[in-house]
């Protein structure tokens, strides 16, 4: 399936910034399940300093530099993936016990492999409630596909979508204890409880693809930045989890970046000189290109 994603973010400020500095991770990535076909970012006002990097898990890093005075910056980035469907099947899988110590003995240290995800970090933090929490759906020799699907499931079920409840800063365990949050912190506790248990487990921030109610169109900038978890499962490689919506992360699921927790991949990060406060509108749209040629058809025809 091919995507195209518009992402459009706008950062309003009371006072006038004269300075500010950006690291933007904004180019979906290149999987062995998801290709870029084409990505571009314009930025308002036009930046004084643009490099273009890599991260340290292989992200496409733009960091801009605006060194004119402004009360308003818009950034919107646009591109073109092609996402491929696959299937899973749950019981085909490493009993986990297997998968946790093939992560312990591999040697592979690129971004691919499992090592780098296997250690908390200080907002997926090992903690024993989480980990017990998770273990539940690790019994003995299960497949490791089947129990980290059966985790997210009862995260789904017993953990409330509450965009009120938490914070960008928010810590795992807080939100764990409080079973309220959003994706990122349900991807958290997600990561914090397998690795508890010695497996690899990655965070994914990116897009979902979003289908409006029946008979109603679609509305422009509607969608949103997603996240959910990726763990590694041996022979199986990575494999996406999303526990905020209880489903796999196959065909409808475009990734961004992938790192160790939010603040490796966070989409739009930096600093600002200014006395005042800020307001920020994001507008994402996530829309199969089968959609855009009907829609082109029906104006054809009309």
């Amino acid at each position: 399936m091919i995507y195209t994603i518009g992402h459009k973010t706008t950062y309003s400020y009371e006072k006038p910034v004269g300075f500010a500095r950006c690291v933007l991770r904004l180019t979906p990535a290149s999987t062995p399940t998801q290709r870029l076909l084409d990505s571009s970012t314009a930025v308002s006002p036009a930046p004084a300093g643009l490099v273009i990097g890599r991260g340290a898990f292989g992200e496409e890093t733009r960091t801009l530099v605006i060194d004119q005075s402004h009360d308003r910056l818009v950034i919107e980035a646009r591109s073109r993936v092609d996402v491929d469907t696959r299937t899973i099947d749950p019981a085909g899988s490493a009993p986990w016990e297997d998968v946790r110590i093939a992560a312990l003995e591999s040697r592979l240290l690129t971004e691919a492999g499992p090592a780098a995800y296997l250690y908390p970090t200080r907002r997926t933090p090992t903690a024993a409630m989480i980990t017990d929490y998770a273990r539940i759906s690790f019994q003995p020799r299960r497949p490791i596909v089947d129990a980290a699907r059966d985790l997210m499931t009862r995260m789904h079920a017993e953990f409330t979508y509450d965009p009120e409840a938490t914070n960008v800063a928010t810590p795992a365990i807080e939100a764990f204890e409080a079973r309220h949050g959003v994706c990122q912190d349900f991807a958290h506790i997600m990561i914090a409880g397998l690795r508890g248990l010695g497996l690899s487990a990655a965070y994914v921030s990116g897009y979902l693809r979003t289908n409006p109610p029946p008979g109603r169109p679609r509305l422009a900038g509607a969608d949103a930045t997603h996240a959910w978890v990726s763990v590694w499962c041996g022979a199986n490689g990575w494999i996406g989890f999303d526990p905020t919506n209880a489903v796999l992360a196959l065909g409808d699921h475009i990734i961004l970046a992938i790192g160790r927790d939010y603040s490796d991949v966070a989409p739009i990060d930096g600093i600002i000189l200014a006395p005042g406060g800020q307001h920020i509108k994001v507008e994402v749209d996530v829309v199969p290109e089968t959609e855009l040629v009907a829609a082109a058809l029906l104006l054809s025809d009309a």
